[in-house]
């Protein structure tokens, strides 16, 4: 939501294209409503829910992409100054180690809130959050690689030292 909602307020270059932000609010939209329906009608947790290796594990999970996103959309938003439209190289946090960094943190944000919940619809929601962004990923690591001779050659596409 906060990639949806906020984050094209704090863009600098080129314009927002309006009808993504439509799109995109429509998507988040439909699918809190699917999470919302799901949990509020459907899951079933015992009393001791919040205690549970699952509900715990996963909201650190849940906490630390969120951590992620949030300080990686910071460093892409500080790349420009007002009206540059340049793409430069991300540098600091996890972008030492992947090209994907707000990626990876939104992917592990996701995963994390779907072990929180143990529902078959976050996993869904998760799984299609991978699919869809794990190769806007690697394409933008690809970009890089051609466009910039010095761009660090250690750096992997989404997941620290493996992809």
């Amino acid at each position: 939501y906060l990639r949806t909602f906020i984050y094209p307020f704090f863009t600098r270059g080129r314009p927002f294209p309006l009808q993504l932000l439509f799109f995109g609010m429509l998507f988040c939209i439909y699918n809190g409503f699917l999470q919302g329906y799901y949990l509020i009608y459907c899951a079933e947790y015992p009393n001791d829910w919040c205690t549970d290796i699952r509900f715990t594990s996963g909201l650190l999970l849940f906490l630390l992409g969120m951590g992620i996103n949030i300080h990686s959309d910071l460093l892409l938003r500080q790349l420009r100054k007002p009206g540059e439209v340049i793409y430069k190289i991300p540098q600091g946090g996890l972008f030492t180690y992947v090209s994907g960094a707000n990626y990876f943190g939104e992917i592990v944000e996701w995963f994390g809130f779907a072990i929180a919940t143990w529902s078959l619809p976050a996993f869904a929601f998760a799984f299609f959050t991978l699919c869809c962004i794990g190769p806007r990923a690697y394409h933008h690591h690809r970009y890089y690689l051609k466009t910039f001779t010095d761009y660090p050659k250690s750096r992997k596409a989404l997941i620290p030292f493996v992809f």
